[in-house]
């Protein structure tokens, strides 16, 4: 059902509302299931890979069928129509811009006697990309994850997403990759992919990293796999939280709760906070209104169904922000009269879009950041994709021989307090005659 309820930092704890603020990334049943996976590839490599995408996605592959031929990915960029091809070439172009801009530049010091030390950065060498294409081809997180690793300088980038029973990608989803720059693509999905990638197989070399959204079980294999690669995050079921102080029109705000409850897991969550119930009332009118008129309307209901969608009065919208600050969404929208200002309050988002005119939409399809971003809660503790991920960072210090005489005796002194001699003596030894 929807509710709307009321809440405050100071008031009772609303059983409604804590139970919406709880989610978990890891199901027993993906945490099963991506442990039997992982396990069985490691063992049999290709095979095991092979049968997992026969029992979980329907096709029977063999394994030299997995990756995509350079035939297809031409076949695919011919079935493309223009205006598509414009769209992706738009998004591909606001990212690649976004991604250049957001790079870390290298950076050096003076150290006190003369040396230097400091930060440079340099790409990895092969990754990995998943890219969902369950309950649809998302075409757009080859550009928000690709095109990162392509800024970065990686020059190997493998991609995996699942092609479904017949064993075809949908050809935007290759036109997009391929126009991102990866290097290698796999019909592969899942918790296959993911083991595939991590631990190598004859058919696809091992990656250093691993990234991308998923559903729960790609998640739980990605959870699983960190060490023998590196992932990005941990992120489940799609999210969005708007807070609102009605000044933005009651159907826009509904649109944007469904842009996210439409996504197809059944486990989305949208939240509404403002400091009005009639306006909260006006947006459950309306998204019920808007939702008997999407193709997915069945999926909306099923987050419906299990009070995925919650609209929560507050008393003011400072208390509004506090509550979404706990919630730590995957993406927050402030739609209200003084967004910017407003922003300077968020401590936990995967993303923000600030003003009536920035739909979350916008950020999912072209407007730069990446969209891969933390779910669940993760926004506490976990950043959005950018392309650092891609990239190693190293410092650096060139000591001047008088920076080392300096500092010799601190270092002699630590050394004596951790009862390691070989270190104090690498200083010492230097000085001696």
């Amino acid at each position: 059902m929807l509710r709307i309820v009321d809440w405050s930092v100071k008031g009772r704890r609303n059983r409604a509302v804590t139970a919406f603020l709880s989610r978990s990334a890891f199901p027993d049943e993906a945490e099963k299931a991506a442990a039997e996976v992982l396990a069985d590839i490691r063992a049999r490599g290709d095979a095991a890979v092979a049968a997992a995408v026969a029992k979980f996605e329907g096709a029977k592959l063999a394994p030299r069928a997995f990756r995509v031929s350079a035939a297809d990915m031409k076949k695919a960029d011919a079935e493309v129509p223009a205006a598509l091809k414009r769209a992706v070439k738009d998004a591909h172009a606001r990212v690649m811009r976004f991604s250049k801009a957001s790079l870390r530049a290298p950076w050096t010091i003076k150290t006190p006697r003369g040396g230097c030390e400091g930060e440079f950065y340099s790409p990895m060498d092969r990754v990995g990309v998943y890219v969902p294409g369950g309950t649809a081809p998302l075409a757009s997180t080859s550009i928000h994850t690709v095109t990162l690793a392509k800024a970065a300088g990686v020059k190997e980038i493998v991609a995996c997403t699942p092609a479904g029973k017949v064993g075809t990608v949908n050809p935007v989803l290759l036109y997009a990759l391929k126009l991102a720059g990866a290097t290698e693509v796999y019909r592969v999905g899942g918790i296959q992919a993911i083991g595939m990638m991590a631990f190598g197989t004859k058919m696809c070399r091992k990656v250093q990293k691993i990234v991308g959204p998923g559903n729960a079980y790609v998640t739980a294999a990605k959870r699983q796999v960190y060490g023998y690669v590196g992932i990005d995050q941990v992120a489940g079921p799609s999210e969005i939280a708007v807070l609102a102080d009605g000044t933005v029109s009651a159907k826009w705000v509904a649109a944007d709760l469904l842009s996210q409850a439409e996504h197809g897991s059944g486990w989305e969550k949208s939240l509404l906070v403002t400091q009005s119930r009639s306006f909260a009332e006006e947006v459950k009118s309306e998204l019920l209104a808007q939702q008997s008129s999407l193709s997915r309307q069945a999926l909306v209901q099923r987050v419906i169904d299990r009070d995925g969608i919650l609209f929560a009065v507050t008393p003011n919208l400072a208390e509004g922000l506090e509550l979404v600050n706990r919630f730590a969404p995957e993406h927050f929208e402030i739609m209200c009269r003084d967004a910017l200002k407003l922003m300077k309050g968020v401590r936990a988002a995967g993303a923000v879009f600030a003003g009536a005119w920035t739909p979350e939409s916008a950020g999912d399809f072209v407007a730069g950041p990446s969209h891969v971003l933390p779910t669940g809660g993760a926004a506490n503790m976990f950043n959005g994709l950018t392309p650092d991920d891609f990239r190693r960072r190293h410092s650096f210090v060139a000591f001047s021989r008088a920076d080392l005489a300096e500092t010799r005796g601190a270092i002699e002194a630590f050394a004596a307090v951790e009862g390691l001699d070989a270190h104090g003596r690498a200083a010492s030894v230097r000085f001696e005659k």
